[in-house]
């Protein structure tokens, strides 16, 4: 099968490998549709992890199963976490679901940028969802991205009538403005490309700034005769968009870091500020099954605009062709392969 592996971010090559053999309690998917992550573009990300066949977005088609597996069965059409969490430990009971120590256990092998993959048993018994028969592969694909800004707006408490913030509107901050408008929340939406803000504007935003040309913090108080926003979502992950936030937050709002930042960056907060505004940080980082089978809900209800998110197709040959057009802000949100 072929399979495209990642050695830099710039070097990634079309090689050949065997097809997988699922073990006991696990599936062989065949690949029918696989997103490029905005985190697959991180190039300080990507080499801590190089090389490695890259993509944990697939959707697929059960090819075979392992000893054991009695809930799913060859041909069903699914959507695979890369990763799940034992749903017993403490952490797990609490919701803490990516913390659990089974959680990063699992994988997709050898990633879902490839031919074929095997889903680990975890995630086949707790966070593999067969699809229901209208949804389509290329819908399937926004299942995890999906996933994770459900997760980022119920860790921002995120209720009807407040204002927000949406910093940057690529893809994941497109899908933070379509769900928290659909919530009846006024959204704000700040980036300094054109095109980005069109869209999240025409998906619900009922204001956009372009930083480019405004400044972001007056911008803000002038939108909200001073109160800013109850919560402030993060998207990039630099130090300078998440100072933005902070100072974009109304007392006792929220600044949800939505990116991580590089491991030795160091954040400038004023403890004295935050203490009597009475401001929180809230990382939200990835998603758990609970999120999935929400994602997964809306997509099928229609309440994900996927033809106004899904901006490029391209084949797995054109991986590296791919990977520089979701680079490009000014005309990609969401950018996925799809397999024949």
């Amino acid at each position: 099968m072929r399979v495209a592996r990642l050695y830099t971010i710039d070097d990634i090559r079309i090689e050949e490998e065997p097809v997988p053999e699922p073990g006991p309690g696990e599936v062989l998917v065949r690949t029918r549709a696989c997103g490029i992550c905005t985190g697959d573009l991180m190039g300080w990300y990507m080499k801590r992890k190089a090389p490695l066949v890259f993509g944990h977005e697939p959707v697929g088609e059960v090819v075979s199963t392992g000893a054991g597996v009695t809930n799913l069965k060859a041909g069903a059409r699914v959507f695979a976490h890369h990763h799940a969490p034992c749903g017993k430990c403490r952490r797990c009971i609490r919701g803490a679901a990516v913390h659990c120590e089974t959680w990063r256990k699992g994988a997709l092998r050898p990633g879902g940028m490839a031919e074929y993959f095997v889903v680990a048993a975890q995630s086949v018994a707790a966070d593999t969802l067969e699809l229901p028969p209208a949804l389509g592969y290329e819908a399937a694909s926004l299942v995890e991205p999906t996933a994770c800004v459900v997760k980022s707006l119920r860790r921002g408490g995120v209720a009807k009538g407040q204002t927000i913030v949406v910093i940057g509107v690529g893809i994941m901050g497109q899908l933070h403005v379509a769900l928290a408008a659909q919530a009846g929340v006024r959204v704000i939406a700040l980036d300094r490309v054109a095109f980005r803000l069109e869209r999240a504007r025409k998906l619900g935003a009922d204001a956009v700034v372009d930083v480019s040309r405004n400044d972001p913090i007056q911008a803000v108080r002038e939108l909200t005769d001073g109160e800013m926003a109850e919560v402030v979502f993060v998207g990039p992950g630099s130090l300078e968009a998440m100072e933005t936030g902070l100072a974009l937050a109304a007392a006792d709002g929220r600044a949800v870091l939505f990116t991580c930042s590089q491991p030795d960056d160091r954040l400038a907060i004023k403890p004295f500020d935050l203490y009597f505004r009475e401001v929180s940080i809230v990382p939200s980082y990835s998603c758990g099954p609970r999120d999935t089978r929400e994602a997964l809900e809306l997509l099928n209800a229609g309440k994900i605009p996927v033809t106004d998110l899904i901006t490029h197709r391209f084949k797995l040959d054109e991986v590296a062709q791919a990977m520089r057009a979701a680079a490009e802000p000014a005309a990609a949100l969401k950018t996925i392969i799809v397999f024949d």
